[in-house]
């Protein structure tokens, strides 16, 4: 797998930037200095950061600490419309040399310091961000300042955060790694209709199960088992989202061959049934 470290240069007399990109259809594994906070305005696909691969999809929220490498991959049905992101990158000298020092930003330290690792934000509250990113992009001097403070203790006070790696320190493994567990990422998503037995996601590896199982939990902090339901649900919620099929045709498209078990995996990962989901969706 490719990998680069490139050089995000935030502008003269500024301690942040705000960009709306364009992604292409592979974005190739990169870090650089400075933190990172990345919404998906559209376009699905899966994203790395560090050690975690996973589905997104609209709306996906990640805020990334310095040298975290990371991509995105736009599925190949979108590839074509030019998926749109906002990126707020934000200078490491303003988190280490000034809101460090400053006790009553506690809160927006600590959410720093998660982001080492990259943080991906999740519920309602996230659809809000885009407007208070937007927002820097008009707002000169102090005023600006006190903006990005306020939009940085908007995510520190949002609930459902997910840390995405293990650790931000990766060893000389890492990238070899991270081939394998795309390799077991690629195959669970073109095959999520079927049954797919531990024995099977071992050998892509050319590993014992036990060996694999080991394996796969060091390098993702989750069993297969459990990282497969990810995966799924993932792929459900966007279906509900985006189209208007019965929710026990999306349970079948998703692997599940019992409506029961689907509702019952989709409300303990999503907080809510599939049909309140699709629901507070539109």
């Amino acid at each position: 797998m490719k990998f680069q470290f490139t050089m995000i240069n935030i502008p003269q007399g500024k301690s942040f930037w705000v960009q709306n990109q364009q992604y292409e259809e592979f974005s190739v594994l990169h870090a650089h200095k400075n933190f990172e906070l990345n919404l998906i305005k559209s376009g699905s696909g899966k994203r790395i950061a560090g050690n975690n691969i996973a589905p997104f999809e609209n709306y996906d929220l990640v805020l990334l600490g310095p040298d975290l490498p990371h991509s995105r991959e736009i599925n190949e049905p979108e590839r074509s419309n030019s998926p749109e992101c906002l990126v707020l990158y934000i200078s490491e000298t303003l988190i280490n040399n000034c809101l460090i020092q400053i006790p009553e930003l506690e809160s927006i330290q600590n959410l720093f310091g998660r982001a080492l690792s990259g943080i991906a934000f999740k519920g309602d509250e996230v659809k809000s961000i885009a407007f208070q990113i937007e927002q820097l992009t008009d707002l000169h001097g102090i005023e600006s300042f006190i903006a990005l403070i306020k939009l940085l203790q908007t995510l520190a006070e949002i609930k459902d955060q997910e840390i995405l790696s293990l650790t931000p320190e990766l060893p000389a493994s890492y990238y070899m790694d991270l081939y394998q567990i795309k390799t077991v990422y690629d195959y669970v998503l073109r095959n999520i209709q079927d049954t797919i037995t531990l024995e099977t996601a071992a050998g892509l590896l050319h590993m014992a199960p036990g060996s694999f199982c080991r394996f796969f939990k060091k390098r993702t902090g989750k069993s297969f088992m459990q990282y497969m339901k990810d995966i799924r649900i993932s792929q459900a919620s966007n279906m509900l989202s985006k189209s208007e099929k019965p929710i026990a045709q999306i349970c079948f498209e998703c692997g599940y061959n019992n409506l029961a078990n689907f509702n019952f995996y989709f409300k303990s990962i999503m907080k809510m049934t599939p049909s309140e989901y699709r629901k507070n969706f539109r």
